[in-house]
């Protein structure tokens, strides 16, 4: 419509019985809009509903062990890990340190590359962080 005085906007937005709503308040002049408000917020209102419902949450399993645990122990642990990917989660593995294990890290490492060796017809390697502390942490995503 152009540049209208704000009593000819009211005027015309109530002979359509509808809303005027400024749309830019800091613009020169300002920019406004006839419009059904309530049905605006009502229409955005769904859209955020469904914006939430179609957002998927990508959930992660973590599982810990100590550099020197028992080959059994580890198959437990690999079992899970194979049940964890199979259902669609991403599986944190983390192998924490206490006292003198953190001067044999090697052994940790050793432990990953085994783990990821066993779980790579399932899974892939997806990030791989460095030692944080007393505690290093892969990530594998299910293939």
């Amino acid at each position: 419509m152009g540049v209208v005085k704000i009593s000819e906007a009211l005027r015309l937005a109530k002979e359509a019985e509808l809303d005027l709503v400024e749309i830019s308040p800091k613009a020169k002049p300002p920019v406004c809009k006839i419009m059904d408000y309530g049905k605006y917020k009502y229409e955005e209102k769904k859209k955020a509903q469904q914006a939430r419902k179609n957002h998927q949450v990508i959930k992660v399993k973590e599982l810990r062990m100590r550099p020197n645990i028992g080959e059994h122990d580890l198959e437990n642990k690999l079992k899970m890990g194979r049940k964890f990917l199979s259902a669609g989660y991403k599986l944190k593995l983390s192998i924490v340190y206490r006292g003198r294990e953190m001067s044999r890290q090697d052994l940790g490492d050793v432990l990953l590359d085994k783990i990821v060796l066993n779980l790579s017809e399932v899974a892939e390697k997806e990030k791989d962080n460095p030692l944080a502390g007393r505690k290093k942490s892969i990530i594998l995503a299910p293939k």
